[in-house]
């Protein structure tokens, strides 16, 4: 067969492929920015009912009313930061809480910092196995003060989420607030995230808060003291992401009665239950999504009346990546995590004993996240080569250009409007303009690119590909020396 003889039958099989797929590509890009759009509708509501609680009236309303927390911290060598980020937590405004550090088998400095920083002593207790867990607990340290409520638990390395289940099986409040050890809370930022359950102690089950990227802001002793933008516009661009996708598409997704994803960077459960329920998954990657849905499952098999809720304005600021290649780990993870989760619960699936999460938020988590990467790419292949060959014209790749990428920028800058009436974080005029171009920016390389390392992530899954944790570079918040820490855990 010839080339040309080649080239009329791929342009004839692309002809056909258009013919069929054209108009149910261009429904798909809007039906999910439409209802992209309702999530930001919805998410406003709910930050317009929110705010009518203040700092002042969250403290006087919980008072003895709320339940106790641990903060868990697990730490792999953290020691660039561990000590400042623990005694932030010390410090944070709650009727009574403590914080349990595990060590994680640092090999650096991790644990002897907290040892000289709090004046540690070993203490003759013993952690029990609640949750099981393999690693094996070398010793358990506390101040010798007897005040001050911090307990560091060392592990033999195990991973991170078997740090977490040991921190839980620590823990002696009746709430466990998971957060990461890089984590920087706002001061009232656990007295905000518990307010459901005081408000609704019997069914509350989970509670999660906002996620922010701080990269440019300046943090001092583990507060965020001024807010603004990266010099970078690769962590810019994660901003405008967080807004959407960890700030109002969680609040929106919880007016709606159906969340099933709290952040693992923070995120407050009744410890009872998480017992109950095993803990963490140490063979899941996405470990926060499958523990979230594991409690959905459990709680609805049982007939079990119960809430779990996002509260907007209690704030965990994180690092975002600021290399190209940590963020492609980073989302091949993500994606990875998500088809695999999605995966092991496909039975609750459209099935009725699961109500609005089987019906409302799982097939919306299938249609329009796990296959969305596969779409867009041949969407954006078949744009490619049909204008190379001359099968379609210009006016329906713009047409497509359009419902695809502008649509997408426009909902996204609406969920710049409501944050900026909600919160108007970024207090300098300059950065507003800035993080309406990342909106912007965003579709062009930056989108195209994450479709492609979320295909790779879901590749890697369907080969059964070993996950591999990667080392994640960070420069620090406030412009000091490098931190680098272990993306976590080992396998």
């Amino acid at each position: 067969m010839s080339a040309a003889e080649v080239l009329v039958v791929v342009r004839g099989g692309l002809e056909w492929l258009l013919a069929l797929g054209a108009a149910p590509v261009l429904v798909y890009f809007t039906v999910v920015n439409t209802f992209s759009l309702l999530i930001i509708v919805l998410a406003a509501l709910e930050l317009r009912m929110q705010q009518h609680r203040d700092s002042a009236e969250v403290a006087s309303h919980v008072g003895e009313l709320i339940p106790g927390v641990s903060v868990i911290v697990p730490a792999h060598n953290e020691q660039a930061g561990v000590v400042q980020a623990v005694k932030a937590l010390l410090t944070l405004r709650y009727p009574r809480h403590e914080v349990v550090v595990v060590d994680d088998g640092s090999t650096d400095q991790t644990l002897q910092c907290l040892v000289d920083a709090f004046d540690l002593v070993p203490v003759p207790r013993a952690v029990p196995q609640d949750v099981p867990v393999e690693a094996v607990v070398r010793q358990v340290l506390v101040p010798r003060d007897g005040r001050t409520r911090l307990v560091v638990v060392s592990k033999d390395n195990s991973g991170k989420t078997e740090a977490v289940n040991t921190g839980i099986n620590a823990a002696t409040e009746t709430l466990v607030a998971i957060i990461d050890a890089d984590s920087v809370l706002e001061p009232d930022a656990l007295l905000r995230v518990a307010r459901p359950f005081s408000d609704d102690p019997i069914r509350m089950v989970a509670s999660g808060g906002s996620v922010r990227a701080a990269n440019g802001s300046r943090i001092v002793d583990g507060r965020v003291v001024r807010v603004q933008l990266s010099r970078r516009w690769l962590p810019r661009i994660q901003v405008v992401e967080y807004f959407r996708a960890f700030l109002l598409g969680r609040a929106g997704w919880s007016r709606l009665g159906c969340l099933i994803l709290i952040s693992g960077a923070f995120g407050l459960f009744r410890r009872d239950l998480v017992v109950e329920v095993g803990g963490l998954n140490n063979s899941s990657i996405g470990e926060d999504f499958e523990l979230v849905l594991r409690l959905h499952r459990h709680l609805r098999d049982q007939g079990r009346d119960y809430r779990l809720g996002f509260v907007a304005e209690p704030v965990a600021w994180t690092e975002v990546p600021e290399s190209l290649a940590v963020l492609r780990r980073q989302r091949r993870r993500w994606h990875r995590g998500l088809w695999e989760t999605l995966s092991a619960y496909r039975g609750m699936l459209l099935r009725p004993r699961y109500g609005r999460v089987g019906f409302l938020a799982l097939p919306y988590y299938w249609v329009f996240e796990l296959f969305a990467p596969l779409l867009e790419a041949l969407g954006l292949i078949m744009l490619a080569a049909g204008l190379a060959l001359g099968v379609i014209d210009v006016e329906f790749a713009l047409l497509f250009l359009l419902l695809a990428y502008g649509y997408a920028a426009f909902v996204t800058l609406c969920a710049l409007a409501v944050e900026e009436w909600g919160f108007h974080r970024h207090e300098r005029w300059r950065d507003l303009p800035l993080i309406m171009a990342a909106s912007v920016l965003e579709n062009i390389g930056y989108r195209q690119l994450t479709v492609w390392w979320r295909l790779e992530g879901w590749w890697a899954s369907l080969r059964g590909k070993k996950q591999v944790w990667g080392v994640m570079t960070r420069t620090g918040f406030d412009g000091g020396a490098t931190r680098a820490g272990r993306d976590r855990a080992a396998r």
